[in-house]
């Protein structure tokens, strides 16, 4: 396990209420009524409301879980501006022991981290190896054609990557390589990331952040790449991130998105199990961050009409 202590202590008062926070308040108790943890909302960049429930502080760390995937989406579109990789290259540039393998030699990283691969998921929640998962890889689809989630295509993706960066000398694995990438040049400071027995970061699942340092990398994606006037990754790079997959049209490269007839057609999402959620909606300059072990009731419909005002007569 790796541990970064914190440089600075979080501050634990409240923000200052928006003059909408009504609306966000009866979120708020709606969320905490479902085993909600923590909600933090920031207009145009300015955190507007903040708060914590169910025995969860500012300063608490909470686990991701496949929230922790989205990260790695904006971490392969930035490997490809370093010229690492190209997102439609095929994995066995890579993985030499896949180029006689008819099912996989043609299979590119983009299809890899849409899901779209044809290769099985796995078991959510049992995150294998890298060298387990190169092992456990199933084609069991045509690609293109079936969306299947689960934590094998990532971590496929970590030892694409770690290769990569081995031989470029560049970072020793891919959570060294995100940090310098992007926590490090955003301030963003993780309390804990769960790794394998090889000391390689699961990059399905596994990092622990407070709800405030979450809330800077869904900044970054608010503001296209760009963090207090430096830019960090391209705006056409991170659109990458949100064209539809073959298989899915409400999944991009590692994100959730909207399609064109629901209410927020613009809505990109980084979520996780329990409720772990990054919504980030570019046309009203609104990021909601959310943690929560949520219990079965909850209804993310629900919560965002609230949030949103969509429901005037809406009560928690």
């Amino acid at each position: 396990m790796r541990r970064l202590l914190f440089a600075l202590a979080l501050p634990l008062t409240l923000a200052a209420e928006s003059p909408e926070s009504p609306r966000y308040a009866a979120a708020a108790a709606y969320l905490e009524s479902c085993n909600g943890h923590a909600m933090l909302v920031y207009e145009r960049g300015e955190l507007v409301f903040e708060r914590y429930f169910n025995g969860h502080t500012a300063d608490k760390a909470h686990l991701l879980a496949s929230g922790t995937k989205s990260f790695f989406g904006v971490l392969a579109v930035a490997a490809q501006e370093d010229g690492l990789l190209r997102l439609d290259e095929p994995l066995s540039a890579t993985l030499t022991e896949w180029r006689e393998d008819p099912q996989k030699k043609d299979l590119t990283i983009r299809q890899l981290l849409s899901l779209s691969s044809g290769i099985a998921g796995g078991e959510n929640g049992q995150v294998p190896s890298y060298h387990e998962a190169l092992a456990l890889t199933r084609v069991t689809a045509t690609p293109g054609k079936r969306f299947q989630y689960g934590p094998i295509p990532y971590q496929v993706f970590g030892e694409v990557l770690r290769r990569k960066l081995v031989a470029d000398g560049r970072a020793k694995d891919p959570l060294d390589y995100l940090q310098q990438r992007i926590l490090t040049p955003i301030g963003l400071r993780y309390e804990l990331w769960r790794e394998d027995a090889r000391h390689l970061p699961h990059l399905p699942s596994g990092a622990y952040l407070t709800a405030r340092e979450w809330a800077k990398f869904g900044l970054l994606i608010l503001n296209q790449g760009v963090w207090e006037g430096r830019p960090i990754v391209k705006p056409e790079s991170l659109a990458e991130c949100f064209k539809p997959a073959s298989a899915n049209p409400r999944y991009g490269m590692t994100f959730w998105r909207a399609v064109p007839e629901d209410p927020e057609p613009d809505l990109v999402m980084a979520a996780g199990k329990g409720k772990q959620k990054l919504f980030i909606l570019p046309s009203r300059q609104l990021l909601i961050v959310q943690l929560a072990d949520a219990e079965r009731r909850y209804q993310e419909r629900r919560f965002l009409d609230l949030a949103l005002g969509r429901d005037a007569k809406a009560s928690p």
